[in-house]
């Protein structure tokens, strides 16, 4: 792989299934690298789309576009979970894609993704699969309500999910999700009473080197990420056992890539698994200004064959705040200008062409010397942007 990563004669070019927001500070990095990036999305003018000649906007689901796509990519990763296996595998004929489809089947269906960890020793919450109603009744009669209702695939930011306090809402919102076709097939699993929301980041590449970053809480704003906070401010330990079951979670599932682990850090002072992201994520972002090497970097590294780069911050607190949308229209901000005033942060806008309620349009990263610190930078820098 390294030998034709750099080859004299020909520039490496990296496909990516997927032109959001993840892809294209993907497309950063590798750029910084030397590398070409082809991009397939299902829309035109997506943001990472944008930036490239090798942009395939008629999508996945198009076998020639595919076919075209796949031809000038000399490598295939991923900014998305929710790509058909089936597809990954049929690309898997011609090009090498990290991650595999075997661990995309792993993690795309939650309730195989939280019996593999289960299966691996790795703390989660206890968690059964409804075929029918009496499943629900069994699971609560034995840990109680409330419970969380989950779609088995394609739920994110909140979309898939319902918390019940009891059957009558129990009733309604497995009814709900029987008449979505995409989100039908579901799993129960016990509310975790937490008393913080922890994510770690974690890079391997295929020789099963593995590096990981630092813990960090997440803050939500209705089930959507708001905010980052770097590192976590818990006891160092609990810090150092959410890395080693974060990492657990990837080697359980043989991942090759850049992989976000959601945890939860129950009142007792326990770490469960939420959930894993085989992508960069939403709670890495910082690391972009806050750490040696970004996870975006490293994702490009470890799928490629390089070294790993250092995943230690650079400074000892940074925070990363999500400029969600706040109306729907364009998604381009009125003005920055009160925003740029603020020396101290870091701005990234999306280039999303339409904006919606909750939808993630860009981040502010402030660093500081304490957590608070960098949290007031970034908090006053995000309060003045005008949409």
């Amino acid at each position: 792989m390294l030998k034709s990563l750099y080859h004299k004669n020909k520039t490496f070019t990296i496909g990516i299934l997927g032109g959001g927001q993840l892809a294209k500070m993907l497309a950063l990095a590798a750029y910084r690298l030397g590398l070409n990036v082809a991009i397939i999305e299902k829309e035109e003018q997506s943001p990472a789309g944008d930036m490239t000649k090798f942009d395939f906007p008629k999508g996945w689901a198009n076998p020639e576009e595919l076919q075209n796509f796949i031809k000038v990519s000399d490598l295939i990763t991923l900014e998305n979970e929710f790509i058909d296996p089936a597809i990954i595998e049929k690309i898997e004929e011609q090009r090498i894609v990290y991650p595999n489809s075997k661990t995309v089947r792993l993690v795309q269906d939650k309730f195989i993704q939280k019996t593999t960890f289960k299966n691996a020793g790795i703390p989660v919450p206890e968690f059964k699969s409804i075929e029918k109603y009496e499943d629900v009744v069994e699971f609560a009669s034995k840990y109680s309500y409330p419970a969380v209702i989950k779609s088995r695939k394609f739920g994110y930011d909140g979309y898939g999910n319902a918390t019940v306090f009891n059957e009558e809402e129990a009733k309604s919102a497995i009814q709900r999700f029987s008449l979505n076709e995409q989100r039908k097939d579901i799993y129960i699993e016990s509310f975790v009473d937490f008393s913080k929301e922890l994510a770690v980041m974690v890079v391997r590449n295929q020789t099963g080197e593995i590096a990981v970053y630092p813990c960090v809480e997440t803050i939500q704003y209705r089930h959507i990420c708001h905010s980052v906070i770097a590192p976590a401010e818990i006891d160092e330990k609990l810090r150092k056992k959410a890395m080693e079951i974060a990492i657990s979670c990837v080697e359980s599932i043989n991942g090759v890539g850049i992989f976000g682990i959601e945890l939860f850090l129950t009142k007792d002072k326990n770490i469960l698994v939420n959930e894993i992201a085989p992508r960069p994520h939403n709670s890495g972002h910082y690391t972009i200004e806050a750490c040696f090497t970004s996870q975006f970097e490293n994702c490009l590294r470890a799928v490629c064959g390089l070294p790993l780069g250092s995943t230690n911050m650079i400074t000892p607190a940074a925070v990363m705040i999500n400029l969600l949308g706040t109306r729907e229209g364009g998604g381009t901000p009125s003005s920055v200008i009160n925003l740029l005033r603020h020396p101290k942060v870091h701005l990234h806008l999306y280039n999303k062409k339409s904006s919606r309620i909750g939808r993630k349009m860009g981040h502010i990263t402030a660093l500081g010397n304490s957590q608070t610190e960098a949290y007031n930078r970034a908090k006053s820098a995000s309060d003045a942007l005008e949409w």
